[in-house]
């Protein structure tokens, strides 16, 4: 992991396109302002896992669920 310091007003730059910056600096806390491109999802680590384990429970089909899909007309 690499570690920078930086106090507010100042930022870092990630690839081309990414350009974090620290807004301000309240005793344990940190306001962050993130610039990307739009079409990179941009998510606190939190929010993060909870979309990777929604996406997983809906890709995993339970046992009775193939049961329920029509099925294809015999020829």
């Amino acid at each position: 992991m690499l570690v920078l310091s930086r106090r507010a007003n100042q930022s870092i730059v990630i690839g081309d396109d990414i350009v974090v910056t620290v807004l301000d600096v309240r005793g344990d806390q940190v306001r962050l302002g993130i610039s990307a491109p739009r079409h990179l999802a941009v998510h606190r680590e939190e929010v993060y896992a909870q979309i990777q384990q929604e996406n997983q429970a809906a890709a995993t089909v339970a046992a009775g669920d193939a049961a329920l899909l029509p099925r294809p007309p015999a020829h």
